[in-house]
């Protein structure tokens, strides 16, 4: 175990109340990362002192502005202006905005492409047909950031007297900042992995806010995790001399723990990996309301008849998988590769529990491909049970295993052996991704290389295939939303997320094929001709929606091996003449 960083922050809050204590009559406006109870508990310590201040969010300004100084239940319409700066994304201040779409009821809400002032425009329409006009001001500062990147990322911002003030830098800001250049700085040697696990704990007196819009939550601890895991990836990148973004970098286990506390405080340091399993109580899979142990997976996946065979992991951690043979056409089922993404793991087994009841039927089910990751998501929920968690993506040697290559497999020679005994070629990998926004505020807000993912849009099915397959590609993919289709609610449930997504983001880019967006290409990276993989906004839900989340993600199972059996297979290419 070493110890890279150590250090606790004064809070802004604090600073600000004794700054101005003394100030009788001034008046002070400062936008800071704290929750909207903190803020208001420190403006009225100065206002018993004679001194009038107002904290506002410097995270998601103007939705802050609008749930904490009017009143969206008495709107009619709503008109907004918003910033557009060349430094970032044309759509980023519109993304900040996100979900307001969701928030405002019947009332018409409009978006207009504004210019550099920093500040939304916003008109207000009462439904007794009064208007008001506002300028909200999203104070942020253009930086280079650790890979030497320029962004505009948002900032604190203090103003005195109604003058245009000055950045502030908050505590959150300092905390960030400063754990992020120690690792930077530290010396790690030449050879991947670096170490085995490193952690960022921090504490931060933040509460989340649940938002009126499904899962949403605004979340200053979860924004610090997420900005905390990637940038650090960005970080080791870099020192190995890979693009940003490599998904085979395998620096080791990163895993921020954000704690709710009273202090701000961060240490850093590299500890070994863990290698004990979580325990809970045992859920019957049809109704199961929240992730399943890892010892229930594996009961579960005891109970289907078939050929055993097994991988390890970085830890030494079994990854178990089934080979049922039959006279139908095989298909593979995985589930976990991103173990943070829970309810295809769920869905996997359902799929197999049923098709092992049929004659005939010829599959590999391998639910949970990555079981190092799937143990840092039950300890991470623990504390923060609604964030995505994203530290749990990837597995203890910090890759994507699907990207890993070499002589020492892992996980990923699951599927190797997975495609040689059966001969598949088609292969149902169950994914998920986040159910509600996710955000990098300290690193230019909308997260690096992973744009098209930052807020939901319902479930949707990406088809890679070879180029000879593109045919059947299509017919799967037709089959499968067809058969979707049919779930009562599932199409209602894609159109809410489509428009909002199509209110904040713009654009899906994908094909709606049956009321599900829809990504088919051809890809010859992977071995099996046909890719099926799911996207459900999974990252972290419970209750119904997990029920829902899983019971799709098995009906897709389902539908794309019926699909499979009827589909002939591509001529094979004529041989050049000799």
């Amino acid at each position: 175990m070493t110890l890279i960083h150590e250090q606790q922050v004064e809070r802004t809050l604090d600073t600000l109340v004794a700054r101005f204590s003394g100030a009788r009559g001034a008046t002070v406006e400062a936008w800071i990362f704290d929750d909207e109870k903190s803020r208001r508990q420190a403006e009225a310590k100065l206002a018993s002192m004679g001194v009038t201040a107002k904290f506002r969010s410097a995270y998601k300004p103007l939705l802050h502005f609008l749930l904490e100084e009017t009143g969206l239940e008495n709107l009619s319409a709503l008109h907004v202006v918003y910033p557009v700066h060349k430094a970032c994304p044309k759509n980023r201040f519109l993304l900040e905005a996100y979900p307001l779409a969701g928030l405002v009821g019947e009332a018409r809400l409009t978006f207009e492409a504004g210019t550099e002032d920093a500040f939304y425009a916003v008109t207000l329409t009462t439904k007794n047909g009064g208007t008001q006009a506002h300028k909200v001001f999203a104070p942020n500062r253009l930086h280079t950031d650790f890979i030497g990147e320029t962004l505009l990322s948002p900032t604190g911002w203090l103003s005195l007297d109604g003058g245009t003030g000055e950045r502030l830098e908050t505590d959150y800001e300092i905390l960030f900042t400063s754990a992020v250049e120690a690792v930077a700085a530290h010396d790690w040697g030449a050879k991947e992995p670096y170490f085995e696990e490193l952690n960022v704990a921090v504490t931060l007196p933040a509460e989340d806010r649940r938002l009126a819009v499904g899962e949403e939550v605004v979340s200053l601890r979860e924004a610090l995790h997420e900005d905390f895991y990637f940038s650090l990836l960005e970080v080791f990148q870099k020192k190995s001399g890979r693009p940003i973004g490599d998904r085979g970098l395998q620096p080791g286990q990163i895993i921020p723990e954000i704690h709710e506390g009273e202090t701000i405080s961060v240490r850093v340091e590299t500890r070994p990996l863990r290698i004990s399993d979580a325990v809970a109580e045992p859920q019957r899979l049809t109704s199961a309301v929240s992730p399943v142990s890892m010892a229930q997976i594996r009961r579960e996946l005891a109970a289907i008849e078939g050929v055993a065979f097994e991988a390890r992991s970085r830890s030494g951690r079994s990854v178990e998988a089934r080979y049922r043979a039959g006279a139908d056409k095989p298909v593979i089922i995985s589930g976990g590769q991103h173990a943070n993404e829970t309810t295809g793991i769920v869905g996997a087994l359902r799929a197999a529990q049923t098709l092992s009841s049929r004659p005939g039927a010829h599959f590999v089910i391998s639910p949970l491909e990555n079981p190092d990751g799937y143990q840092v998501h039950w300890r991470l929920r623990a504390d923060n049970p609604l964030h995505m968690h994203h530290a749990a993506r990837y597995t203890a040697l910090g890759d994507d295993l699907e990207y890993r290559s070499g002589k020492e497999l892992f996980e990923k020679a699951i599927r190797v052996e997975a495609e040689r005994v059966s001969g598949a070629k088609l292969h149902v990998n169950l994914h998920g991704y986040p159910s509600h926004e996710w955000t990098r505020p300290l690193s230019g807000y909308v997260p690096r290389t992973f744009a098209m993912w930052t807020v939901p849009k319902g479930f949707f099915l990406i088809m890679r295939h070879h180029a000879e397959w593109t045919a059947q590609a299509e017919i799967v993919i037709d089959r499968v939303s067809r058969h979707l289709a049919a779930i009562p609610g599932l199409v209602a449930y894609n159109a809410e997320h489509i428009r909002l997504f199509e209110t904040h983001a713009g654009e899906t880019g994908f094909r709606i094929i049956n009321g599900f967006p829809c990504l088919i290409s051809i890809d010859d990276r992977h071995t099996v001709p046909l890719t099926l993989i799911t996207e459900y906004p999974d990252e972290t839900i419970y209750g119904p929606a997990f029920i829902q989340g899983h019971t799709a993600q098995m009906e897709t199972v389902l539908a794309a091996y019926d699909a499979i059996q009827t589909i002939e297979e591509p001529a094979p290419a004529p041989k050049p003449a000799v």
